[in-house]
């Protein structure tokens, strides 16, 4: 399924870009949406993490929170992870419930790169992120 991660746990993820038409199938029951503006509505439940393009979440706090309820939710729902492009932040968003969900968090970017996109994660301060999450250091 193209956009949709499988974590090791067997959850699954649609990741995407905004920009982009909603894919074919099934809507997700939930989408957790990464933007430096509110998002436009949807007819399913949804999170708004304020998180500007090419940058890290404004409210890190609000970040962890926001991430561990989209990996809750996927045990049972279909959840969708989305930002403007559906690589950067999204590919940042994922790598970080990976970690949540079991995968090394040096490992985290490279496994949803070889698993997603492999253009995910985009910039330096969002793979240090990563890297740091589990951590509580992320920054």
């Amino acid at each position: 399924m193209t956009g949709v991660l499988r974590l090791p746990s067997g959850r699954l993820i649609r990741g995407r870009g905004l920009r982009h038409p909603l894919p074919e199938g099934p809507v997700p029951t939930f989408g957790l949406y990464l933007l430096g503006h509110e998002p436009p509505s949807v007819d399913w439940k949804s999170r708004w993490l304020r998180w500007p393009d090419f940058r890290l979440p404004s409210d890190r706090e609000d970040a962890q929170e926001a991430l561990r309820e989209a990996w809750t939710r996927a045990e049972t729902e279909r959840v969708e992870v989305a930002c403007g492009g559906g690589r950067g932040r999204t590919g940042t968003a994922l790598a970080c419930i990976a970690v949540l969900d079991g995968v090394a968090d040096r490992e985290a970017v490279a496994y949803v790169r070889a698993n997603y996109e492999s253009r995910a994660v985009e910039t330096r301060w969002q793979r240090r992120y990563v890297s740091r999450f589990q951590s509580g250091r992320a920054s």
